[in-house]
């Protein structure tokens, strides 16, 4: 059941002190880049259609497959900013330090899908016209999280940039490509500021709503889901982009879910009333869950492994 408007109010207004300290600090620490710098434009080549360029076809990049899938699935997400930005705006307003954050955060965020896009473009990475109809598809469906209050709002968000920074991170890290490594560190870097700037003001929410922002922390994490996961063909695509490590359960678990648990000291968290204590235990038994989960994962793709070498070896 939603949150009744008079309770969202009180809680932007006892959060707001804290925006605008964290907001100050996102602006002291965040440093302005030109997303033009970053594309490889002398690999570049004009494309089939009005220019009379080269068609595309698959042989044209060298970036591995799983590689390939992560932009797309990365980008895709990007892509779909205007929602993001919709949402967010309602939740938290437009006005006062809480609008100044989401406009600041729109802006900087819409210089992910251009560059990446470009990049893409330029390395001949996918194929560009089943790329725009993946982004029309896509954002012409939205995207709309339907959390239940404004504290489920905090902790996705919380949740999903350090998720997003992870994904870019390991993207370039594997690329085999400088361009696409510089890149993918670039837009990583932004995507940590924002996740630290939601994780501040999560931990003040713990501060001052402990039992209904641990609440809204169990569920969130127990029903996590990437907004790009709605993308058409995204589960073969995640499936791939799994199997090659840069986003996969083990992942999940050691660089997004653990650190934020041990960030927020949740486990520790003093106050609790018995629906945060509730909480508390579910998120220990999903913790431990997802454990368990991510090491079946683990030595499954182990097993595939070993038996596609022992295959190549035959």
């Amino acid at each position: 059941m939603a949150e009744s408007p008079a309770v969202s109010e009180h809680v932007l207004h006892e959060l707001e002190p804290s925006v605008e300290r964290l907001l100050a600090q996102h602006l002291d620490a965040a440093r302005d880049w030109l997303p033009h710098q970053y594309v490889p434009w002398t690999a570049s080549l004009d494309f089939d259609g009005p220019l009379d360029g080269t068609p595309w076809s698959p042989d044209q990049s060298s970036l591995p497959q799983a590689v390939r899938d992560a932009l797309v699935v990365n980008l895709l997400t990007e892509d779909n900013l205007p929602s993001y930005h919709f949402e967010i705006a309602s939740r938290f307003g437009r006005d006062g330090a809480w609008g100044a954050w989401v406009h600041r955060w729109t802006a900087e965020e819409d210089r992910h899908a251009s560059v990446l896009r470009a990049y893409v473009h330029a390395r001949r990475a996918v194929d560009p016209v089943a790329l725009e109809e993946l982004r029309m598809r896509h954002v012409g469906t939205g995207f709309r999280t339907g959390l239940p209050t404004l504290l489920h709002s905090l902790a996705y968000v919380t949740v999903q940039e350090l998720a997003t920074r992870q994904a870019h991170r390991n993207t370039g890290a594997v690329c085999q490509d400088q361009a696409g490594e510089l890149l993918m560190a670039r837009i990583a870097a932004d995507e940590n500021l924002h996740m630290l700037f939601y994780r501040g003001l999560f931990a003040d929410a713990l501060a001052l709503f402990p039992d209904e922002a641990m609440t809204a922390l169990a569920d969130v994490l127990r029903d996590f889901a990437m907004p790009g996961a709605a993308i058409p063909g995204f589960r073969s695509r995640a499936a791939r982009i799994a199997a090659s490590g840069i986003y996969n359960l083990d992942v999940h678990r050691e660089y997004v879910v653990a650190p934020l648990v041990r960030a927020l000291k949740v486990m520790s968290l003093p106050g609790l009333g018995p629906v945060g204590e509730q909480a508390r235990e579910r998120l220990g038994t999903y913790l431990e869950q997802l454990a368990e989960r991510a090491a079946r994962t683990r030595e499954l793709s182990a097993r595939m492994a070993s038996l596609k070498q022992a295959a190549i070896t035959a």
